[in-house]
């Protein structure tokens, strides 16, 4: 997969890159998360200043209800879970804030919608699970038509399966482009 970066077609997609108000089972701060994050503001800045949209997908879950909360606990609870603020959510006109209730940002959202109506063909994947919600969501990506690009050191897996085969998940799956947060700096800044 060689897809470019087109800032005119393209979007960061911020997956479950989240900050928690309470008590939550997965969204705790440590040191892994504390890289993905650092490296993805630089993403997230980069495609700003290209005049890219930056859509968060983020875990809203409703307690009591979603299926999710049975098998990981309560995490991602609407309200109490929100973008992480280092990312600058709503830092520009091109940021968007979609909420969603299971592992994939398009399912029963309006992400795909929104994409559309952007013009965007091509997706900037970074986030967490790299296993759970990142792999649902780019192969709902891929079945919808999206190409993705996936930064890798922008995502982490800590829940389920390994790193290594989440991203080879993506290559032979999805076709997906790999690559670094210096990377797409450097694409973007080109």
């Amino acid at each position: 997969m060689n897809t470019k970066i087109n800032p005119k077609t393209s979007a960061v997609l911020v997956i479950d890159e989240l900050v928690t108000k309470g008590v939550d089972t997965l969204y705790n701060p440590d040191p892994e998360e504390d890289r993905v994050v650092r490296n993805s503001m630089k993403v997230v800045d980069a495609a700003r200043a290209a005049g890219m949209p930056v859509i968060f997908s983020c875990d809203q879950h409703i307690p009591g209800l979603d299926r999710e909360l049975k098998l990981w606990g309560e995490h991602g609870i609407k309200d109490v879970a929100v973008a992480n603020p280092l990312l600058k959510p709503g830092a520009s006109d091109r940021d968007f804030i979609i909420p969603k209730r299971r592992y994939s940002g398009f399912f029963q959202t309006d992400l795909d919608l929104t994409l559309r109506e952007l013009g965007v063909t091509t997706l900037v994947a970074v986030g967490e699970d790299t296993n759970i919600c990142v792999l649902h969501t780019l192969a709902d990506a891929y079945f919808l038509g999206y190409e993705t690009v996936v930064v890798e050191d922008c995502t982490r897996t800590f829940l389920c399966g390994t790193q290594e085969a989440g991203i080879e998940h993506f290559v032979k799956c999805y076709d997906s482009r790999i690559t670094t947060a210096d990377q797409v700096v450097a694409e973007l800044g080109e």
